[in-house]
């Protein structure tokens, strides 16, 4: 099986024709024909997604994050990376590095809401929780066309976006 590392990440117009957007923060390996996208979750956000950047938030709690979101979300996401991917099949795999108590992972496509079952038919949502501190998760999908978004519900992280394109 062979193997090969990218780093992806957002830049405005950064497709150029590649599987791949490159930037140097988001790691994703390629096995055969899946990719996997490796995000680190710390307090209140996923690194990676904010340029690499750990804002050191210190919580105990989900309720801690929802303060700290109150506060900079709109900020931190006005600069955050935008994953650009191509269509395909993706691994997500999501690491609780620090955080006290359990985390999830939450990617959807933009607009879904959990609540309208047609939703649950003709639009992409995967998630699951269970992340302890240290523990690592993988979720698999497959990705169209389209604007997504990804989070952590339980860890109260801003919504981050996801665009796939061919």
């Amino acid at each position: 099986m062979k193997k090969r590392t990218t780093f992806i990440g957002v830049a405005a117009g950064a497709i150029a024709g590649a599987a791949l957007a490159a930037s140097a923060s988001i790691a994703a390996t390629t096995e055969g024909k899946i990719t996997i996208i490796t995000l680190t979750q710390t307090g209140c956000q996923f690194i990676e997604s904010e340029n690499g950047i750990d804002h050191m938030f210190k919580t105990m709690k989900k309720g801690d994050c929802d303060k700290i979101n109150a506060m900079s979300a709109e900020q931190r996401l006005a600069k955050a990376k935008v994953i650009m991917l191509k269509p395909g099949k993706y691994i997500f795999r999501v690491t609780n590095r620090d955080v006290p108590y359990t985390l999830g992972f939450w990617l959807r496509t933009k607009g879904y809401d959990w609540r309208n079952p047609i939703h649950k038919f003709t639009k992409i949502s995967v998630s699951g929780g269970g992340m302890e501190t240290g523990k690592t998760l993988e979720y698999k999908v497959t990705l169209k066309p389209g604007e997504y978004l990804y989070s952590c519900p339980l860890n109260t992280t801003p919504d981050y976006r996801l665009v796939v394109k061919n």
